[in-house]
């Protein structure tokens, strides 16, 4: 018999799709989540509960929601921002190629979507929640951001620290804020409780600490490459003080034009940022005021010993810069 003998019966089945076509397609997603990260988020998500205290299973997945979330923007970010290492390995695209991965990043935000909000919303004791909203709300807010950072780079336009915020609340704030909007969502305790302002200064904190990093850490290095925001032509936060500190002088806008990929002018870039601009000192000031400022908005919120920690952990010690 031909197999289409009765083939509208044939399509009509919905179960056809095998496990073994499912780890496939998930490969690249697979590999990116296989080397960890710095776990912020997690640490984060455990810390804010001693707030809202979300029942374990709920927790659970929202959780493993932001891990798909996260994981697959940054498949795409690293195609976007043609990078060659993510964690110490290369990128999945460079192992997947292009077209598998950005497939596989958005098929997994795609899941999220179909499976895990509908099962959040299945546990919840809020049903009248509105969880796609919220899942839909900030990755719009995701896209606007990294839009807007592609956008300044393709086209050699650098932002004002104002337009930067902007972008930095979208495109680093989203992943943060999506996890703890659907926390007190489903949260027990302390319902009532607008955490959502804290969870922006921490996304805009850790961009604007990523940035400083990129160029000045050891560690970033061994894991990204030395400097790649300067290859990539990104208008990072040092580089967009930089640029505005001395407007006479285009060498820095010059070199993001280049896109260098060997260290020499790397270098030379590096120490106009540190000497000639403080474009260094100056982002370590930004970082101190926002840290102190996010202490400060925990103890009037009550009080968390594990943000503190997290705190702790993120503060920039100047004396380990490069």
């Amino acid at each position: 018999m031909s197999i289409y003998d009765n083939i509208l019966e044939k399509l009509s089945i919905d179960d056809h799709w095998s496990t073994k076509n499912e780890a496939a397609l998930l490969e690249p997603f697979t590999y990116i989540s296989s080397a960890p990260g710095k776990e912020i988020r997690t640490l984060m998500i455990q810390a804010f509960n001693t707030w809202l205290n979300v029942p374990a299973e709920q927790l659970g997945i929202i959780a493993k929601l932001v891990n798909m979330m996260h994981s697959a923007s940054l498949l795409v970010d690293d195609i976007q921002d043609n990078s060659l290492l993510r964690r110490g390995k290369p990128v999945a695209h460079k192992v997947y190629g292009i077209p598998q991965t950005i497939n596989t990043a958005y098929y997994v935000l795609f899941l999220a979507c179909k499976d895990i909000i509908p099962s959040l919303k299945h546990t919840t004791n809020n049903p009248s929640k509105d969880l796609e909203t919220i899942l839909t709300d900030e990755l719009v807010s995701l896209h606007r951001g990294q839009g807007l950072d592609i956008l300044w780079r393709d086209t050699l336009q650098c932002p004002s620290e104002e337009e930067y915020i902007f972008m930095a609340n979208g495109k680093a704030g989203a992943m943060l804020r999506v996890a703890i909007r659907l926390m007190m969502a489903c949260g027990t305790t302390n319902i009532d409780v607008n955490y959502v302002p804290l969870v922006n200064l921490l996304g805009l904190f850790g961009q604007i600490r990523d940035d400083l990093m990129n160029l000045q850490s050891a560690e970033y290095t061994s894991k990204k490459g030395f400097a790649d925001d300067l290859t990539e032509g990104k208008f990072s936060f040092p580089v967009i003080h930089a640029i505005h500190a001395d407007t006479s002088n285009r060498e820095v806008l010059n070199v993001l034009q280049q896109r260098p990929s060997t260290p020499t002018l790397k270098i030379y870039t590096i120490d106009y940022l540190k000497n000639h601009t403080k474009s260094f000192d100056y982002t370590l000031s930004v970082l101190d005021s926002l840290e102190t400022q996010m202490r400060w908005e925990i103890r009037r919120l009550g009080g968390n010993q594990g943000l503190e920690q997290l705190m702790d952990m993120l503060h920039v010690d100047a004396s380990k810069l490069s």
